[in-house]
């Protein structure tokens, strides 16, 4: 019995694709659909390389000028489509490439090659040197301190550092220099070896990593080595036309196909209880996410579930369902629900003919009136200023879900300040008690409230009815409070897969209340991981983002403590431009030559996107009009419609609007008080911290004076 070969695409392969031509783009994409049906046919005209580091390595003809690079085994059944391009360059391209197996991992891992030609002592012994995914050089050993001189090979090879690489990385001297040489190395090499030596241990790594290196590793065996995560996220297997037409014909969205090996694996796989995913912006959480739904639906959902997939805004919710109705098929899709908390709240009281509306801002007239009667019974003799009462209210009584003068007199309140004794909480009670009956009165009630109920419905039926969901996906869970936490561990029973959950402390700008997973019924010991490498800032904007926040102390959603020095960026750009401006004219007058400077910049390499995030919306439609008026097309994301895929336009936000969103290029206009310490609040800090990363290349921070 034959068995058809093993076709694959490098992540080179995709990336290159995408720059060609639209002519040679449609030719590409024929000859790669006839290569994937068989490529052992007559009809495949492969040449040798003159020179190639790999044999293995051939130049298939596509048509006069164009070729293909190829992986076409000597032994074994996997072909691998690695690059196309111009006659010579493709041919240059392929002379310096070797396909290669770790012989730890099993990882498949492409070096590149590149003589350099350097004096070398008599007395210094030369050492030759590969480079994975970059350039190979020969180094001269050294007598200075390195980072990882002393480490067995076997070790750095665990990490994901290529065999070839071994005298390479025993040379780098320092974090710069391995961040500088962050390009010439495997993604899941430079992350290990950063950890390392940012103080971790191998054993750290490998287990965070969830990676096994006890396996005895095949070197020839590619079509083992393509099934392992780290070689993933470089490669993608098609197995039939169809697969191979939608991976070359969608548009390019490196997400959608290559996973880093830390994200694939905790996607995939059964799992003992609730998972918490730790990582600061950029380091793909909502990608994350997207793909763990997606396998929770296709492997652990029955035909009459869903896997609810929620976040805290409306907008986010909405752009996760688009990029889930791309990255699912249609049967998979049926099985999820995308849906933001507050409507799943208010749909499942309406199912209930619930008729309490619910209080999204106590300054409304109706809820504010509730209010200040409530403030009127208040104990003067107490002594207590009006923002006393809501910020007790808020942060102990419907954060901890009391509801009785008893639950009251025994409430934590740790880091509320004023101490209060048994019989000051009996003279405040009161207030909180009449807050509540006259928000009744008015069919209304508290957010936090509203969510307990819910819960406590959906627990005294949990015994008499079938769960919901199967599993429930939660993003930015920081913005998620107590009470929120609470509800979904109502919605579906503790068990394998239940709940997966990521978020980072540092973007908490809805939540007032920290909420600790523990304090809420969901145990995640041994089930909290954490991702490090950012995808989409440049390190300057990052490393000027993170500054914002410097004094901040940033919580793990577990009552433990977060840090930001293992995080890491993998592009490099312009440090972002920090302007003083005097109103908002001379904002709009900066912002406009920095659209226009990044524009003329890019030249014919396609649009950029851009979005001015301000602070508020008045800020940002006064941009937005001296914008127009300028020449340029600009469209505004709001709370009803998100545009953020629309090309050819300057996008403007606010900061609260364009959180989980990304673009090329952000200018961030704050107002005084934002950037002036000790004015601006903790929260209005992440709140820059959210706008400024929310850039791919470029930042502009406006400080209006």
């Amino acid at each position: 019995m034959s068995f058809k070969p093993k076709v694959a695409l490098s992540n080179d392969f995709l990336l290159q694709l995408a720059k060609l031509p639209a002519k040679v783009h449609t030719k590409v994409m024929k000859w790669a659909i006839q290569f994937q049906a068989d490529p052992k046919s007559t009809g495949i005209n492969y040449e040798n390389i003159n020179g190639a580091r790999d044999p293995n390595l051939k130049s298939v003809r596509i048509d006069g000028d164009w070729r293909g690079i190829v992986f076409k085994p000597s032994a074994g059944d996997v072909y691998v489509l690695l690059y196309v391009d111009h006659h010579d360059d493709a041919y240059r391209w392929g002379e310096n490439r070797k396909l290669t197996i770790n012989p730890v991992t099993g990882a498949m891992q492409m070096l590149t090659f590149e003589s350099v030609t350097q004096q070398v002592p008599e007395e210094a012994p030369s050492t030759k040197a590969a480079v994975a995914e970059g350039v190979v050089e020969d180094s001269v050993a050294t007598v200075a301190p390195t980072l990882f001189g002393e480490m067995e090979d076997r070790d750095l090879m665990s990490l994901g550092v290529p065999q070839e690489l071994l005298g390479f990385v025993r040379s780098i001297a320092s974090e710069d220099e391995l961040d500088a040489k962050q390009a010439q190395l495997p993604m899941e090499a430079y992350e290990g070896l950063f950890l390392v030596a940012a103080g971790d241990t191998v054993s750290q790594v490998l287990n965070a990593r969830e990676t096994r290196v006890d396996k005895v590793i095949d070197t020839q065996d590619f079509a083992a080595a393509l099934a392992t995560p780290e070689s993933q996220s470089r490669f993608v297997m098609v197995s039939d036309d169809e697969s191979m037409t939608a991976i070359l014909n969608a548009p390019l969205a490196q997400w959608r196909v290559f996973l880093h090996p830390t994200q694939k694996k905790l996607t995939v796989g059964d799992r003992s209880g609730p998972v918490r995913v730790l990582g600061g912006a950029g380091t793909g959480k909502t990608v994350l996410a997207m793909h763990r739904a997606k396998w929770l639906a296709e492997n652990r959902t029955e035909a009459n579930q869903k896997v609810l997939v929620t976040t805290f805004t409306k907008n986010l919710a909405a752009d996760i369902e688009q990029n889930l109705r791309t990255l699912c098929s249609s049967e998979t899709f049926a099985k999820l629900e995308v849906r933001n908390l507050d409507a799943w709240v208010n749909a499942f009281m309406r199912s209930r003919k619930l008729e309490h509306r619910i209080v999204y801002d106590r300054k409304q007239d109706a809820a504010h009136q509730a209010w200040q009667a409530a403030l009127a019974v208040k104990d003067s003799a107490l002594d207590l200023p009006d923002n006393f009462y809501e910020s007790e209210l808020e942060q102990v009584v419907l954060a901890q879900g009391i509801t009785t003068l008893d639950q009251y007199r025994t409430a934590r309140r740790t880091g509320r300040g004023v101490i209060l004794s048994r019989a000051k909480r009996d003279a405040i009670w009161p207030v909180f008690e009449e807050y509540r009956g006259q928000l009744a009165s008015r069919k209304l009630k508290e957010v936090d409230d509203a969510y307990r109920e819910v819960a406590d419905v959906l627990n005294a039926e949990a015994q008499s009815s079938k769960p919901l969901y199967s599993a429930i996906v939660a993003d930015e869970t920081q913005d998620l409070g107590p009470q929120a936490l609470r509800l979904l561990r109502a919605l579906v029973p503790a068990g394998p897969n239940d709940l997966f959950f990521v978020g980072d402390g540092h973007q908490r700008i809805y939540s007032r209340n920290k909420a600790a997973m523990s304090r809420c019924g969901i145990d995640i010991r041994g089930r909290a991981k954490k991702l490090y490498l950012n995808y989409r800032t440049t390190d300057e904007i990052r490393r000027q983002a993170v500054a914002l926040l410097e004094g901040c102390e940033i919580d793990d959603l577990d009552d433990g403590r977060d840090e930001t020095k293992r995080y890491k960026s993998l592009s490099h750009g312009p440090v972002p431009t920090v302007v003083n401006v005097e109103g908002i004219e001379a904002a709009a007058t900066h912002a406009i030559e920095f659209v226009r400077q990044w524009s003329a910049a890019q030249g014919d390499g396609g649009p950029l996107s851009f979005c001015v995030i301000a602070s508020s919306e008045k800020s940002r439609d006064a941009m937005a009009g001296l914008m127009q008026a300028a020449g340029l097309r600009c469209i505004a994301i709001t709370a009803q419609s998100n545009h953020a895929d629309a090309r050819d336009v300057v996008h403007l936000a606010t900061m609260h609007r364009a959180k989980g969103l990304e673009f090329d290029c952000v200018i961030v206009v704050a107002p005084k008080g934002y950037l002036g310490i000790p004015e601006e609040t903790e929260t209005q800090r992440k709140l820059l911290y959210v706008a400024l990363t929310r850039a791919k290349r470029g930042a502009m921070l406006l400080k209006l004076g």
